[in-house]
């Protein structure tokens, strides 16, 4: 007989007109139905339940349900992709889904009502197709393996998503309707991240190597538009990485933590290739600071804040206050530890790296990691964690907390008798390149899912030095977030906030009541931009189609030119007002709602 808390893998999915009918594949004695008519849901216990002459769909799990403007959908995956095992336990990545409409769509106001629903249909869209998204019916991916350790039996057998950290499940909103636990066999949690899962071979000896990041859903949003803390002491881009080392039945596991700098600042896009971060000066910034370290020493212990930001310069400002909250917060178990990476790697000098490694060495060693040995004996447990971040928490930051996890790694291989003592992963041939790739394509997804594009410098990750051709890629990736960050990441920010539900759609949206997305622009959106087309355009035909050049030409040359200069000082001038921004909220406010609660989980 199955356990009660284990889910449903392989379902088949019936679909009439008045119900949705969902069951398992093999041997069904429960199906889940769902009232089309009422939205409401309930299982029925009864073999056979379901006509087996209707047809019927392969699903692969409930993700939940939203509604929209043209009424409830359900939103189930079709499709997986298997990673890997992690103790025993498969893991999945999400390769497709569908939303279903709970009945056929009706009839909206007009025109621009079913624009406002298509919209609102490609944010949900486009969340779900960010990669990457992973689940298990067996292993809770949303938890290190040290919480899972020092949880109680009870709480081991309470359903999947009800026992998930709500920091890292994103459709814990959307699976509210299915909170009871009659349906915990057939709802599937999910965590957007990476998760890499590799059998590896030392001396040897064979052993899989894990690495996990798991994205905070709590002030979740692209680049530009979510920086900071909020006054909950959430920040942007917080991310919790896990490095797993399995080997004969014991098990390992280092964690690091990456967040925004935890005060209340911005960087809001305004067609400025890279816009001055800014302080708030009205917040209290050592209330949020103070509640965020709280969360952190709670999580994870203590705490050593690497912060890789410039010293000079732009971010100074930042340096300078992130340095005075922590001193002002004189809490014995929190260290800040600044290091200007920037300069203090200039002319491609990476082998400054190790001082900082240096630096961070004896905390490493006393912060330890957790280990289990093969007869479930505790033989350690990590009692810190570095929180790392750069300005945007992702190139950098990748960059050192790999650096880490290698020192880790060595220490737990030579531990388990993988690794001799004088030995390291770097002699050897047929790992370091694999840890080097892993390392630089979490940097490249989690930067893909945070600013729109793969990491910079993951060449020095990939292959240990910085080269031409990374350069050359750095600089398209440059381009790329230039590009996103001003055209595209408001409607990114919004997608996020209706999927995560900080934003629910209202019944009668442009009809009884305004439709957030028909905000208007201001008529310089429209004017400027045409005129400066007009202005290039004329100036390309005077340089290409005259037979021969005179004074007219030059003139002509000359007042085209001086149009396109004009027209692009006015544009970077209203800079904010040709930026693609958010429409659901307004940029910094809080939430409406945030799944932030749930019970308390010792590291």
């Amino acid at each position: 007989m199955e356990a009660l808390d284990c889910l449903y893998d392989d379902m088949k999915l019936t679909s009439t007109p008045d119900f949705f009918y969902v069951e398992s594949a093999y041997e069904p004695q429960e199906v889940l139905v769902i009232d089309k008519k009422t939205s409401k849901a309930s299982v029925v216990y009864e073999k056979n339940y379901v006509d087996p002459k209707l047809s019927y769909r392969p699903v692969c799990g409930i993700l939940g349900t939203i509604r929209l403007l043209s009424g409830n959908y359900l939103i189930v995956a079709t499709h997986r992709i298997q990673v890997g095992d992690i103790n025993k336990q498969e893991i999945f990545q999400l390769a497709s889904y569908d939303i279903l409409p709970y009945s056929a769509p009706s009839s909206l106001a007009d025109a621009q009502q079913l624009e406002d629903d298509n919209r609102y249909m490609k944010m949900v869209k486009s969340v779900l197709s960010t990669p990457f998204i992973y689940f298990s019916y067996e292993y809770d991916l949303t938890h290190t393996m040290q919480r899972l350790y020092n949880t109680s039996p009870e709480f081991i057998q309470m359903p999947m998503a009800k026992r998930a950290d709500p920091r890292f499940m994103w459709n814990g909103h959307m699976l509210q309707e299915f909170n009871d636990p009659q349906f915990q066999r057939f709802v599937l949690p999910i965590m957007l991240g990476f998760v890499s899962i590799n059998e590896c071979n030392i001396n040897g000896k064979m052993f899989t190597w894990t690495l996990i990041s798991r994205r905070s859903i709590q002030r979740a949003g692209p680049r530009l538009f979510m920086r900071g803390i909020d006054h909950r002491g959430h920040v942007a881009n917080y991310v919790e990485t896990e490095q797993i080392v399995e080997y004969n039945g014991s098990r390992s596991s280092f964690v690091q933590t990456r967040g925004s700098i935890p005060l209340f600042w911005s960087q809001l896009p305004n067609l400025k290739y890279k816009p001055r971060p800014r302080l708030n000066p009205e917040e209290d910034h050592m209330a949020a600071c103070r509640l965020h370290m709280s969360e952190q020493t709670r999580m994870y212990g203590e705490q050593v804040l690497v912060n890789l930001i410039d010293q000079t310069g732009s971010e100074e400002a930042l340096e300078t206050a992130y340095r005075n909250a922590i001193n002002q917060l004189s809490d014995p178990a929190v260290r800040y530890e600044s290091f200007d990476f920037h300069s203090e790697c200039r002319n491609l000098k990476w082998h400054r790296l190790d001082v900082l490694i240096d630096r961070l060495d004896h905390e490493q060693d006393k912060f330890s990691y957790f280990l289990l040995g093969r007869n479930g004996a505790l033989g350690s447990q990590q009692t810190g964690t570095f929180r790392t971040n750069c300005i945007d928490c992702l190139d950098r930051t990748n960059v050192v907390q790999s650096m880490l996890a290698r020192r880790s790694l060595d220490s737990v291989l030579k531990r388990f008798n993988i690794l001799e003592s004088s030995d390291n992963v770097k002699l050897h041939d047929n790992f370091e390149p694999l840890f080097k790739m892993v390392w630089a394509d979490n940097a490249d997804y989690i930067s893909v899912q945070y600013s729109g594009t793969g990491a910079l410098k993951t060449d020095f990750t990939r292959t240990g030095k910085r080269t031409k051709l990374g350069l050359l890629k750095d600089g398209y990736n440059s381009m790329c977030r230039y590009y996103k960050n001003n055209f595209s990441d408001g409607f990114r920010q919004d997608a996020i906030d209706l999927f995560l539900g900080h934003y629910k759609v209202k019944d009668g949206e442009g009809v009884t009541i305004p439709c957030p997305l028909r905000k208007d622009k201001d008529w310089k959106y429209i004017t400027f931009p045409s005129v400066l087309l007009i202005a290039i355009s004329m100036f390309f035909a005077s340089v290409i189609f005259p037979s021969e050049y005179s004074t007219e030409i030059l003139l002509y040359l000359l007042f085209w030119g001086a149009m396109i200069g004009s027209t692009l000082a006015i544009i970077f001038k209203y800079g904010k007002e040709f930026v693609d921004y958010p429409r659901l909220r307004e940029l910094n406010a809080g939430p409406i709602r945030l799944s932030s609660s749930g019970n308390a989980f010792p590291f």
